[in-house]
């Protein structure tokens, strides 16, 4: 489970009035900002590591800094559960996490995030809505939260905000939505190379050996196999396939894309 601080715990019980609340808090702020600095959370940070807040002005950004709580864990920890209340979206300061879900039988992975995504923003769209998924660590990971009461005063406060958000939450749909094409009139092998053409574009880095494209995430079989709705067997034929006719490469539990132009000609070929 998330490792919270005791520093982290500024949060009232919601049976508080709005005023006591409000005090609360208050009397929190200077041990809020003093974590602040000592995690150096300063605009041009923020601004830096996380896509999201680049597009926010400078007097929006000095109202969220205040609020923002850090969560330092470790690999394979759990954030939260499908079905859980939602109360805080989440920011990626450093390290991995991936969203899956279950259908009955299997763990389908629904997204890797890395340092710059955030995510859970789908529960604090109304009170009362449950996580859709679960969200657990890949590797040791920093995240930065923030709770409802105060992502909602911002949304009040600065409308553009939402709109900002739901460009964002819209692209997700719109994956979301491709992939459920995917997984009921693609075969395993050609959702592999959609995945991994994708992740290239996303996480892809030119390859030091001069060896085309590196996907900079180390994947098990197992891991990609939940990314494409297959078993680890079948996920592991088609790699081996891919990898017999050159078209990728396994390093150090990276792929390679030595050629990625002749990858898409078979995606394009098997569709």
């Amino acid at each position: 489970m998330p490792i919270i601080r005791e520093e982290d715990k500024l949060w009232p019980d919601p049976t508080e009035s709005h005023r006591e609340e409000r005090d609360r808090r208050m009397s929190n702020v200077v041990t809020t900002r003093l974590e602040v600095e000592r995690l150096k959370l300063n605009q041009e940070l923020l601004r830096e590591k996380i896509p999201f807040f680049r597009e926010l002005e400078p007097e929006v950004m000095a109202q969220v800094i205040p609020w923002i709580t850090e969560r330092k864990l470790k690999r394979n920890a759990i954030i939260f559960i499908e079905e859980d209340v939602g109360d805080e979206i989440y920011f990626i300061l450093s390290g991995s996490v991936h969203i899956y879900s279950f259908d009955g039988v299997k763990r389908v992975i629904l997204a890797l995030l890395q340092e710059g995504d955030f995510f859970g923003e789908m529960a604090l769209m109304k009170p009362g809505l449950v996580r859709s998924a679960t969200a657990e660590t890949m590797a040791p990971t920093r995240l930065l939260a923030l709770r409802r009461p105060d992502f909602e005063a911002l949304i009040e406060a600065h409308p553009r905000l939402a709109l900002h958000m739901l460009n964002y939450t819209m692209e997700r749909l719109r994956r979301a939505n491709q992939q459920i094409y995917d997984l009921t009139f693609l075969n395993v092998r050609t959702r592999i190379i959609k995945r991994l053409l994708r992740m290239a574009a996303e996480r892809g880095k030119p390859d030091p050996d001069g060896m085309g494209m590196v996907i900079d995430v180390k994947l098990t079989h197992q891991q990609l196999a939940d990314m494409v709705g297959s078993v680890r067997e079948t996920a592991t034929k088609a790699l081996l396939e891919l990898q017999d006719e050159g078209l990728i490469t396994i390093r150090n539990k990276m792929v390679v894309i030595p050629d990625p132009h002749r990858l898409e000609a078979k995606l394009e070929e098997a569709q």
